[in-house]
């Protein structure tokens, strides 16, 4: 990259805060301006720093902040809090909140118990009624455990099975992969970047010791004789086909809370940030807000990035089939990182390659840029085609000519180089981007003759 082209610019985290709840120091984070403060209580462990380098999470964390203000803390004995804490009653669970609503200035808030920490927050708005806004409780039960007078609990043989597979494997490559398989994302298990960054996240949030004690304290919690005596708003989710949120539980949540509403969202991961995302966020901002998010449009206008590894096939016979895969789990860890950082939208993998999207053509560029540097490292050539123009949204995939136009202008592109349209090289005028052209041709499947250009 020639000198006077602009530097990749960086996405600002939040800042991380501390809030004092007696001799522990909690971290939190707020993202968003909205009317309403949304305080989200984490499931079993998170981290409030890693939970941005997975795009869907902060997708789903910059959703949610589009209409609330979104208050988001790491329970003591967890992520970024203080982790000498000892395990922790459900009282000083309920002091964290109130520290982290103090020290963030909120007098009033609505409160979402995602998972494990459901029935904490549950206690909280029976208990801080003049605190709470509203309780939303997602992928939770009233307790986790068997007795006479709730089957649907697992039995005490089952968890120290489960506690034990913890202390051996938390975190470990295998257990993440089969927890992501079975019900945190069924979707994503073949997503090597994905289980990465799950198993990551737990070995950030809590030791393996600290997890069977955090697992072990939960199972102690039963907040059953609370529920009628919360009297705020309460919406009870779950995920039609959620294997670590049995239906008997959130069934007894809102049967048990008066006024509870219900409602199944589909798909079937217990990650509220996987899958169909927007589902969850709209329920959310409509309970909150009385609208929801309109609908969004059926054509947009975008750059499009395609992005091909040259020579895969020779590079595949070169190293093996084993040293290739390692190979392209690699380059679509970066691909993937680099379109989050410049701001764009991963549509899909191509095999070799991405197809994205982005809302400004300079950081299209930078980011093909960032991709072919970062992949000559792993010893890859990168070829990228760009072009603006409108995109048919179809779900979650793309169409449209704009997207055939990129397609065929990374075809022509050799490799290690970055081609655009004309359109992408007017738009970015003044830039410091500098173009040279490279003729005209004709694109296969679409009418006239088209300049090309090489991003120097």
């Amino acid at each position: 990259m020639r000198s006077g082209i602009i530097p990749p610019i960086m996405p600002q985290l939040p800042e991380t805060r501390y809030a004092q709840s007696g001799d522990v120091s909690v971290a939190y984070q707020v993202t968003g301006s909205g009317p309403v403060d949304l305080i989200m209580t984490p499931g079993f462990v998170s981290h409030l720093d890693h939970s941005w380098e997975e795009p869907s999470f902060a997708r789903g964390l910059q959703r949610l902040a589009a209409f609330c203000r979104l208050i988001r803390f790491d329970k003591r004995g967890t992520g970024l809090s203080d982790r000498d804490a000892g395990i922790p009653s459900l009282e000083q669970r309920m002091d964290d909140i109130r520290a982290v609503m103090d020290s963030a200035g909120s007098k009033r808030a609505a409160i979402l118990g995602i998972s494990e920490g459901g029935p904490m927050s549950a206690l909280f708005a029976a208990t801080y009624p003049e605190r709470t806004e509203a309780l939303i409780l997602y992928g939770t039960s009233p307790r986790s455990t068997w007795a006479p007078d709730y089957p649907i609990g697992i039995s005490a043989e089952e968890a120290a099975t489960r506690d034990d597979d913890v202390r051996k494997s938390w975190g470990s490559p295998e257990a993440t992969h089969r927890l992501v398989a079975d019900w945190l994302a069924p979707e994503m298990a073949d997503d090597k970047r994905f289980c990465e960054w799950t198993g990551k996240l737990m070995r950030l949030g809590a030791s393996p010791g600290a997890a069977v004690a955090l697992r072990r304290m939960n199972r102690l919690i039963d907040v059953r004789h609370v529920l009628p005596s919360i009297h705020v708003p309460t919406l009870v989710l779950r995920r039609v086909g959620d294997e670590g949120a049995r239906i008997e539980g959130s069934r007894y949540l809102h049967e048990h809370i008066p006024g509870a509403k219900f409602v199944e969202l589909p798909g079937g991961a217990h990650f509220h940030f996987v899958g169909d995302a927007d589902a969850f966020a709209d329920e959310i901002q409509e309970f909150l807000t009385g609208e929801r998010a309109a609908p969004e449009p059926d054509r947009i206008l975008a750059t499009v990035l395609l992005t091909d590894i040259a020579d895969s096939t020779r590079r595949a016979a070169e190293v093996g089939d084993q040293r290739w895969r390692e190979l392209l789990g690699d380059h679509n860890l970066l691909a993937k990182k680099a379109i989050a950082r410049f701001r764009g939208r991963t549509i899909k993998s191509t095999g070799d390659g991405f197809l994205a999207t982005f809302d400004g053509p300079a950081r299209a560029v930078q980011c093909a840029f960032a991709i072919r540097q970062e992949s000559r490292q792993l010893g890859l050539g990168i070829r990228a085609g760009l072009h603006t123009g409108e995109v048919e949204l179809m779900g979650d995939d793309i169409g449209g000519i704009a997207v055939h136009l990129a397609a065929r202008v990374a075809a022509k592109a050799p490799a290690d180089e970055v081609w655009t349209s004309r359109t992408v090289r007017d738009l970015v005028a003044g830039s410091g981007l500098v173009f040279s052209e490279r003729g005209d041709f004709e694109l296969k499947g679409i009418p006239g003759t088209w300049p090309l250009y090489v991003v120097a």
